[in-house]
């Protein structure tokens, strides 16, 4: 029985993929949006038929909830994501700082964080010494290692974007049905 793969293992493949860009996934913006598009504009349908409004009335008042929850979701999601690629920086200088100030207390962190992930002897020196070769790659790995961060940040706009988009597509189902 064959198994079919999402992508190939030969050499070249491998390493045409890693060479590109990771890819950002937005989907946890478009479901956060969506579920609370579809929610928040259900309920104000729901009210408005309750009082046995106009339909007249429950386009006007879903389609405020969407423009306005909309915007305000975008918003929070904006900020958010700026404040995590704020702190993501913020950490990133840190981590240059303590790299110029104590280099070997540094390098030890990072033979215990790969250490603490199974590497020992020759292999994990190995590890330090590349890992702590080029500044930047070392203060990215710290960044990560350390802290827990994503490698990548993500676009402030584009999260903003993506919830806002779900929420107003999502929030459109309770209007037309």
């Amino acid at each position: 029985m064959e198994i079919e793969l999402e992508h190939s293992h030969t050499k070249e493949e491998i390493r045409a993929r890693l060479a590109r860009d990771p890819g950002i996934s937005y989907l946890r913006d478009w479901i956060y949006g969506g579920i609370d598009g579809v929610v928040t504009t259900f309920a104000v349908v729901a009210s408005v038929v309750g009082a046995d409004l106009s339909s007249q009335v429950v386009l006007v008042l879903g389609l405020a909830n969407l423009v306005a929850d909309g915007f305000a979701m975008a918003a929070g999601n904006y900020s958010g994501t700026q404040a995590e690629r704020d702190d993501y920086n913020r950490l990133l200088a840190v981590e240059r700082k303590h790299i110029a100030v104590v280099p070997d207390g540094e390098r030890e962190e990072i033979r215990q964080i790969f250490g603490g992930k199974g590497f020992s002897g020759d292999n994990l020196e190995a590890i330090v010494d590349v890992i702590t070769a080029d500044e930047s790659r070392w203060a990215k790995t710290m960044v990560v290692e350390e802290y827990g961060l994503a490698p990548t940040p993500k676009s402030p706009a584009l999260a903003a974007l993506s919830t806002f988009a779900a929420f107003t597509l999502c929030g459109l189902v309770p209007l037309v049905t």
